[in-house]
């Protein structure tokens, strides 16, 4: 059975993943592109973390992780 994600936020985080491991997948055929896939790695492993965040308070039933302040 797939995952089901369980609130907006869950459904967007696992989106964002989706799409920079399509990124990822793309740039392995550009040459040089190995800085940017390491960011991009980098990215992807904060929303996992975020993620994690967000499946350990809806598993718990306590609120969820208040949004980050924009441009930090």
């Amino acid at each position: 059975m797939p995952y089901e994600p369980g609130s907006p936020q869950c459904r967007v985080l696992i989106n964002c993943k989706s799409q920079i491991e399509s990124m990822l997948l793309s740039l392995e055929r550009i040459e040089n592109s190995t800085p940017i896939r390491e960011q991009l790695r980098s990215v992807h492993l904060q929303l996992e973390e975020l993620h994690g965040l967000y499946r350990k308070s809806e598993a718990g039933g306590s609120a969820q992780p208040a949004p980050e302040p924009m441009g930090s």
